[in-house]
């Protein structure tokens, strides 16, 4: 529908405003920052202002534009569009002076803009400072109006070319204030929404079964955000659960299945073998709601993925005693479906299928995830159908994803297995988590061709030796859903999957994949370094490092880069230096905001790393 109420600031001769004015349903309010008889001294402005007020619209004077809450009354504040083209400061104003324009503008129309109302800004070509400018300015050089914009909570949504011979009338003036053209090829419009607002996210404590009995526990910090977000629930439209969905019908056409997800534990006991402390978050239950010994082994025995207990760790990585009564969030659902097979409660040829959010601590990187959905898909044959079965497993799963991948992008995707064996050592964070839990035989890669193997978004492995069997073949393929999300629907950013924004989820119906579209463009990013000693006769644990950066700045880190490792002759002292980079994907995100942030970190590390910085 159109705007109810627009708002035009900076209004030259009020041509752009005259041409407006016909719009049905729409109620134009045409301001400028001059009087009204220096406004109406220039060329043709007379005119627009008759035509304006004929029209029914408001025309008003001496408005500023980064005071415009002064300028409304209490019930005509609200704007449904606000547009300012080419603001300038005037005369040669330089480009920090600009800056300082649209930044109290911005801040004004955060006052009088309706909750889902835009912002039209048009700049000359370069002065935006985006990629869209060709060609582009060197970053000090431009009015950074992403960045700006960020500041007073605004997010860049659409930029589009400012195509002035197509608006009838429409004439540009004001050249150094002066009642002069100006030069408008290729300009563009950006178009500025409202970002949602950071989430204030306060200590979370959550209920879970745990054998016959229900605890509660404290979540992790970094995890308050991904925990129970219902994501592959029934009446959900997020396409993990529609790739789940979509997946398990493939796989049906040649296995009969059976779902078994409903009820599987969120912790486990003790300590995963084979897998590092750093890479688990440890729990530690609710005073007063440890269940006893009896009931422990009696409910969770299925659930303990370990046969040893390795080194405890608390919510940042840090090392302690291992502790036989500790628990942890799962990092993967391997151990239900080796319980299932334990127990034998499986029917052969039986496709049997498990889903669920698993936790993991992880480096910083596009792909790496401290939280996914995992699909674990189990086949269980008689030893003589092995083979044969095995391949049907695999084959279904590859035409399942190649009809995903070609429904959503209309190009024909690279799915390869590559041989565990030779699959290199640069393996993903996911990649290599799954080889700490057992031997894989194949990893499952999805890429543009033509360029293998691509991204491994899964494994295929068989039953660890005291699973085995004479008489059967027992295979598992697991699957991150998420990253295959990301490679199908065009995701660039996996935060973007846990986004509060509801504008993620419009773009995809219940049942349907679709390629996204970003609706936060070229976001600023804000790089600061951070040094320091570390503890003598100390390894650095880089995970805990990150995790503690997450945890911070709310997942605000993209990037952190080992810049330096200096050793100090003679005391043998190390010290290293890391460049952090700042940045959010769906939401504004200010360089004041981010410097806190890291001002924040520099006090976390030391305190929790043991670190002494520099």
């Amino acid at each position: 529908p159109p705007p109810r109420r627009v708002l035009l600031l900076g209004e030259g001769n009020f041509s752009f405003a005259a041409a407006l004015c016909g719009a049905r349903a729409t109620h134009v309010v045409a301001t400028c920052y001059e009087s009204e008889e220096q406004a109406a001294g220039r060329g043709g402005a007379a005119r627009s202002i008759r035509r304006l007020r004929d029209s029914g619209a408001e025309v008003v004077f001496s408005v500023d534009c980064t005071k415009l809450k002064e300028h409304f009354v209490l019930g005509k504040r609200e704007f449904d569009r606000i547009y300012f083209n080419f603001p300038h400061c005037g005369r040669k104003a330089g480009v920090v002076k600009n800056r300082q324009l649209l930044a109290g503008f911005f801040h004004s129309c955060a006052e009088v803009l309706a909750q889902e109302g835009e912002v039209h800004v048009a700049l000359c070509n370069g002065q935006g400072g985006t990629p869209a400018d060709q060609p582009r300015r060197e970053w000090h050089n431009s009015w950074q109006i992403v960045a700006v914009a960020a500041g007073a909570g605004f997010i860049l949504s659409h930029v589009h070319p400012f195509k002035a011979e197509t608006i009838e009338g429409y004439k540009c003036t004001g050249y150094r204030s002066q009642d002069k053209s100006f030069c408008v090829e290729g300009a563009l419009n950006h178009i500025f929404t409202r970002s949602t607002a950071p989430q204030c996210f306060t200590a979370m404590s959550c209920q879970t079964q745990l054998g016959s009995q229900k605890v509660s526990f404290q979540v992790p910090q970094v995890l308050v955000d991904k925990i129970n977000r219902g994501f592959l629930e029934v009446n959900s439209s997020h396409p993990v659960r529609t790739i789940k969905e979509k997946l398990s019908a493939g796989l049906s056409q040649a296995f009969p299945l059976q779902n078994i997800s409903s009820c599987l534990p969120l912790l486990h006991q003790g300590h995963p073998g084979g897998v590092c402390h750093s890479n688990i978050f440890w729990i530690t239950l609710s005073p007063g709601e440890a269940p006893s010994t009896e009931k422990m082994s009696q409910g969770l025995a299925d659930a303990v993925l370990c046969s040893h207990f390795g080194q405890d760790t608390d919510e940042n990585g840090q090392e302690g005693c291992p502790d036989p009564e500790q628990f942890y969030l799962r990092p993967s659902l391997l151990p239900h479906a080796q319980a299932i097979i334990k127990k034998g409660a499986f029917s052969p040829g039986t496709l049997q299928v498990l889903s669920g959010p698993v936790f993991r601590k992880c480096r910083i990187t596009p792909h790496s995830m401290p939280a996914f959905h995992e699909m674990l898909v189990v086949l269980t044959v008689s030893r003589g159908t092995g083979n044969s079965c095995v391949q049907m497993l695999v084959d279904s799963i590859k035409t399942t994803m190649n009809s995903l991948h070609q429904g959503t992008s209309g190009v024909k995707p690279s799915i390869s297995l590559q041989e565990a064996a030779s699959f290199g050592t640069e393996l993903s964070d996911f990649a290599a988590f799954e080889r700490q839990l057992g031997e894989i035989q194949h990893f499952l890669c999805v890429g543009a061709e033509p360029d293998p193997p691509g991204c491994c978004v899964g494994v295929i492995r068989a039953a660890p030796g005291e699973l085995k069997s004479h008489e059967l073949v027992v295979v598992s393929a697991s699957l991150n859903l998420d990253l295959l999300a990301m490679l199908l629907c065009g995701i660039s950013d996996w935060r973007m999957l846990w986004t509060w924004d509801r504008r993620f989820l419009r773009q995809f119906p219940e049942g349907e994949l679709r390629l996204f579209k970003s609706f936060s463009l070229y976001p600023p990013c804000y790089v600061h370094d951070v040094s320091f000693w570390l503890p003598d006769g100390q390894d650095f644990d880089e995970v805990a490092f990150h995790t503690l950066a997450r945890r911070v700045s709310g997942e605000m880190v993209v990037s952190i880069q080992l810049r330096d490792n200096f050793q100090q002759p003679g005391t043998g002292r190390r010290s290293l230096c890391y460049r952090v980079t700042f940045q959010s994907c769906d939401r504004a995100l200010g360089c004041r905001e981010a410097a806190e942030m890291q001002l924040h970190l520099r006090e976390e590390i030391q305190q929790h790393l043991g670190v002494t910085l520099r």
